[in-house]
């Protein structure tokens, strides 16, 4: 996290540049690409009215981090953390009595890759898109919020213990403590930020274009192909899950058959993972939006799928159309 120090108060333009890092980790901190923008912009408004009391002894990333963790904190006290449909319970029976949703439950929401990294180093970027993806996000809103920013800062961005502790106006041994705490707790979850995910290779291209094919003619048996046999699948805003691919095209092809002749248009990755905007064939004639298809692959074939069902936010934010001509 080295850096020269600064010996001038920052201007705002100078702020600017750190505004996709300061919303990567506020979005791993909150679970929201939303309330991580208005993290972000809280931050900034607060470092410019404190500009007069900036010390140069510290280097201006340092102080942005701390002003953020703070603003974070403040946004994560008395909250519920937010979660995914598979935090709740066991997989249900793919019927649509099963389809509830929960006014008290908040969901872990999706990010674009623009917002977190734009023109980031391909390394650099792996590791980021590992560190973001849902099931990491989730694990990380078990944590306490301060724990939760001593891992993110040590383990994902790799800030020294010290600086940490300064950070946080703590010691190196409380930081260490909550460090290890918050290491456990992540490996009772069974993830981890410390393996970069692999760029997409050419097969995996292909089986993408050729889901997409597949899930627009709705052709099961193409599905079937491409779609592990122990694949899950989850809807938020609803608490649904399904397990396996059976109880999947179960799904699709009963309560879920509304979804016959979609288009499904790829956007920018979501948490580092393949994404597309799904559009259902509308009375009125057209497309209407449906879901924002966030999908998982695994050895060669799609292991998990969620459909993200918000399009009235998400859409916007993955520069989706709000409908398409027929």
């Amino acid at each position: 996290m080295h850096e020269s120090t600064v010996t001038a108060a920052p201007a705002f333009g100078e702020l600017e540049r750190y505004r996709a890092e300061l919303t990567a980790y506020a979005y791993r901190m909150l679970g929201s690409p939303f309330d991580a923008e208005d993290a972000v912009q809280d931050a900034f408004v607060r470092a410019w009215r404190a500009r007069d009391r900036f010390e140069g002894r510290a280097a201006v990333r340092s102080w942005l981090y701390r002003i953020a963790t703070n603003v974070c904190l403040d946004m994560l006290k008395g909250r519920q953390r937010r979660i995914r449909p598979m935090e709740l319970g066991p997989a249900v029976e793919p019927v649509e009595s099963n389809l509830n949703t929960r006014s008290e439950t908040t969901w872990i929401e999706p990010i674009p890759e623009h917002l977190i990294a734009p023109e980031r180093d391909p390394a650099d970027l792996a590791v980021e898109r590992e560190s973001i993806r849902l099931a990491f996000v989730a694990a990380l809103q078990h944590l306490p919020a301060r724990q939760r920013a001593v891992l993110i800062l040590r383990e994902v961005l790799r800030w020294e213990a010290s600086e940490v502790a300064e950070l946080l106006e703590t010691s190196v041994a409380s930081v260490n403590s909550a460090l290890q705490r918050a290491r456990t707790t992540l490996a009772a979850r069974n993830v981890s930020s410390s393996d970069p995910l692999p760029q997409l290779s050419e097969a995996d291209r292909s089986l993408l274009e050729r889901y997409v094919a597949a899930f627009e003619r709705y052709d099961m048996d193409a599905l079937t192909s491409l779609i592990r046999q122990d694949a899950t699948q989850s809807m938020p805003p609803y608490d649904m899950w399904l397990s396996g691919r059976d109880d999947i095209f179960a799904w699709w092809v009963g309560p879920g058959n509304g979804c016959r002749g979609s288009r499904v248009i790829p956007v920018e990755n979501a948490n580092g993972r393949p994404a597309f905007g799904q559009y259902k064939p509308s009375p009125q004639g057209g497309y209407e939006p449906w879901a924002l298809q966030v999908l998982e692959l695994r050895d060669g074939r799609i292991s998990e799928l969620t459909f993200f069902l918000d399009t009235k936010r998400l859409f916007p934010l993955f520069g989706l159309p709000p409908q398409l001509d027929a």
